[in-house]
């Protein structure tokens, strides 16, 4: 796993940069499993998550914008990487909005930080929901992509609720390689990922 050390600032930290558990995982049994199970040629067509992109948007920054450098902070602790703000594009006058305004903050993540959110999500994160009963399997694009909402950003246990001042959620999206929606739900599937009512 991932083996970090907050040093002063806490966006600046000292990586130790091993494989993740979930990156070996997929790579020694999820990659023949699928590789079977869709009858792929070669593990070159075996679907992979190439990228984690967190999201959320803070429609109230237009009035207060010290909400976004709370979200990047939060975001920032959340992914292990630092988070940015996402710029409006053009302006709504019904929303006092101008064009180029800070309205949310992302981050995208790869490689082995991907792989250590992931673990980090599915294995500690989501467990950590109210009444939690699975996640939704409607998150789906059409095109191999999964989109999670989540309601409370408290579930990462990074986040201090003490010095949480207002309950946010997020979205997160898996990018993956898969052709399929049904290829991109088995991948998620094999990786962890608890989608509710999933047949046996």
């Amino acid at each position: 796993m991932i083996i970090e050390q907050w040093v002063g600032n806490p966006h600046k930290k000292f990586h130790k940069m091993t494989t993740t558990r979930l990156k070996d995982k997929y790579v020694n049994e999820i990659v023949p499993a699928l590789k079977e199970k869709f009858q792929y040629k070669s593990v070159m067509q075996v679907p992979k998550v190439t990228k984690v992109v967190i999201n959320k948007g803070i429609g109230a920054a237009v009035a207060d914008k010290k909400l976004i450098d709370t979200g990047i902070d939060e975001i920032t602790l959340i992914a292990g990487q630092k988070a940015v703000a996402t710029i409006s594009k053009k302006a709504i006058s019904n929303f006092k909005l101008r064009e180029n305004m800070p309205i949310g903050v992302k981050v995208t993540l790869r490689g082995e930080r991907m792989y250590e959110f992931l673990d980090r999500l599915l294995t500690v994160a989501l467990p950590r929901v109210r009444d939690f009963k699975g996640v939704a399997d409607k998150g789906f694009d059409g095109r191999g992509n999964y989109t999670l909402g989540v309601k409370e950003q408290i579930i990462f246990p990074e986040i201090s609720i003490d010095k949480v001042s207002k309950i946010s959620g997020m979205d997160i999206t898996f990018v993956t390689t898969a052709e399929t929606d049904a290829e991109a739900n088995a991948l998620l599937t094999a990786m962890g990922m608890p989608f509710a009512n999933q047949k046996k």
